[in-house]
């Protein structure tokens, strides 16, 4: 761990947030989902909500039943215990995508951007597993990493107004799946017929932080029996 981290930092006047670092890195998020960890075990009374991010664990707590200073106080202690060992098990997740086409309308100029076929941009989106390092924007989005340099790309300079629902896109070294139809900037490559998010499901996300996804793709024919069907990726526990 950096000797200039962890750092702490007031987030209002009920929130705390925990740095280990400033960049998109697997061994920083794992000192975050490692302290998640610990601080759901230790269950410290006025603690009400954790999120983590990237490099960071954002701690909502009570300030009726616990100040920042105490919870700064209790959260150092706890600091040594996440050297060494794992987080605990996560999911493999196998997600289909039909690329290109409708569903995928900026695989085109990414393949060109790169000097790359559409299906070599397929093949190297396909080829390794990506971390999940985090939710948000919408519900359920996931933020992966880390997208091979062979194509990692540039936000559109003009974000769309709707992207649809599923849609498999890559921002800079991130590739991510939209839950909802909303705006966003992110290059489509290709969609997804499985339900990232679903508000009645329990639990409502597909993906957590710490879940690793390995995309593999499929054809349009595939794409609608699939959403027909309403299939369901396999889980592996890792």
């Amino acid at each position: 761990m950096n000797l200039e981290y962890p750092r702490y930092l007031k987030a209002g006047e009920d929130g705390l947030v925990v740095e280990f670092g400033d960049s998109i890195d697997p061994e920083i998020n794992f000192w975050v989902l490692k302290l998640e960890e610990i601080l759901e075990e230790s269950q410290i009374l006025g603690i009400e909500e954790l999120i983590p991010t990237y490099r960071s664990l954002f701690v909502s707590y009570n300030p009726l039943i616990l100040s920042f200073w105490e919870l700064q106080e209790k959260i150092k202690e706890l600091i040594p215990f996440l050297q060494g060992g794992r987080v605990r098990a996560h999911k493999l997740v196998r997600i289909p995508v039909a690329y290109g086409g409708e569903y995928g309308p900026d695989l085109e100029d990414v393949a060109k951007m790169h000097g790359l076929t559409e299906k070599e941009v397929v093949d190297i989106h396909t080829g390794k597993e990506y971390l999940v390092y985090m939710l948000g924007f919408t519900p359920g989005f996931p933020y992966m990493g880390v997208v091979p340099a062979e194509i990692a790309t540039p936000r559109l300079e003009n974000p769309r107004v709707k992207v649809s629902r599923g849609s498999v896109g890559i921002a800079e070294s991130q590739t991510g799946i939209y839950p909802l139809e909303s705006p966003g900037g992110w290059r489509i490559i290709g969609r997804t017929p499985i339900e990232i998010f679903n508000p009645i499901r329990k639990p409502p996300f597909l993906l957590s932080p710490g879940d690793r996804v390995r995309f593999f793709a499929i054809s349009l024919d595939q794409f609608e029996e699939f959403t027909l069907s309403g299939f369901l990726p396999e889980f592996e526990q890792r």
